[in-house]
């Protein structure tokens, strides 16, 4: 049995995770909340995560009933993410991988979440709509999208907004632009709710992930959609992605905010499927970098 513990910290949330052979073993973690109204800056946010991530750690050891000796591999976040809250997590993983005598990997966030996703779902070749937005200067209390998804239930008029797909392409720009201008005036005319104005957002955003989908999984010839990333905690996303595979016969499927808000063990388990082709990442090349692209990745453990 190989066993992997995962570091991940590359925006708000810091986790911990244990994978042994595809079963979570453990997964605690900690979110930096700021006040009402304001983002999480990254210093600020590193700061959190150096306070707590020894905490993290013990946890981690402690819920999976493992020592040290026990683990076969140590694989953190390289990116991508927010600099220094990625340091602070590299940092201590190759701290811990030196102490402990174990191989390190450096591991690509995206990755990670695809990953879990496929190891929690079971699916076998999907599509992948991966949907994050966690980095964002409204109200992170508890989060943005969440606060949203609350609102756009009682919502109920839609509100016209940009909506633009080229090909495979999506473009948001201008979107909050456009609501901030007609906002004010709708509201105090009493043409629109706040709760209308998200539930519109949400309709518009999520009809163009849809269309995007969709039209992949015809290139491609796939009968399977797999959502990951925070906001594949929505329902309503979840909803509309299940009505657009109803109608092609095709099969959906998702996690719930265990595995799709970021965490350690989804590190892990990327880690474990590198580390069980050979990979590790030498202690000199072990650094993170803010922008790294998923296709960048060679994935050497998959024939699919």
């Amino acid at each position: 049995m190989t066993v992997v513990i995962g570091f991940e910290g590359s925006a708000n949330k810091i986790g911990i995770g244990i994978i042994r052979d595809g079963e979570v073993l453990s997964n605690p973690r900690r979110t930096y909340i700021t006040p009402p109204g304001q983002g999480f800056m990254p210093s600020d946010t590193a700061r959190h995560h150096r306070a707590v991530v020894l905490t993290v750690l013990k946890e981690a050891l402690e819920q999976a009933g493992l020592k040290p000796a026990d683990i076969d591999c140590v694989s953190y976040t390289k990116g991508p993410g927010m600099g220094a809250p990625l340091v602070t997590v590299a940092l201590v993983a190759r701290t811990v991988a030196q102490l402990w005598g174990k191989p390190l990997l450096g591991v690509n966030h995206c990755i990670g979440h695809i990953e879990m996703g496929r190891l929690i779902t079971k699916a076998n070749n999907p599509t992948v709509l991966y949907v994050s937005g966690g980095n964002t200067q409204i109200s992170n209390d508890p989060s943005p999208g969440y606060n949203i998804e609350q609102m756009a239930k009682k919502g109920s008029q839609y509100v016209e907004l940009p909506y633009t797909v080229k090909g495979m392409d999506v473009s948001f720009s201008g979107i909050l632009s456009y609501i901030e201008d007609v906002s004010h005036k709708m509201l105090s005319s009493g043409q629109c709710t706040p709760e209308d104005l998200c539930f519109s957002l949400q309709e518009t955003l999520f009809s163009m992930l849809v269309e995007i989908t969709e039209r992949a999984m015809a290139h491609c010839g796939s009968q399977e959609v797999l959502i990951v990333g925070g906001v594949g905690c929505n329902m309503r996303l979840q909803e509309m992605m299940g009505v657009m595979c109803k109608e092609r016969e095709a099969k959906l499927f998702a996690t719930d905010e265990r595995f799709c808000i970021d965490n350690g063990a989804m590190i892990a388990q990327a880690g474990w499927e590198m580390f069980r082709s050979g990979q590790v990442t030498e202690l000199e090349d072990s650094w993170i970098t803010q922008r790294y692209r998923t296709d960048e990745v060679e994935v050497t453990w998959r024939a699919d």
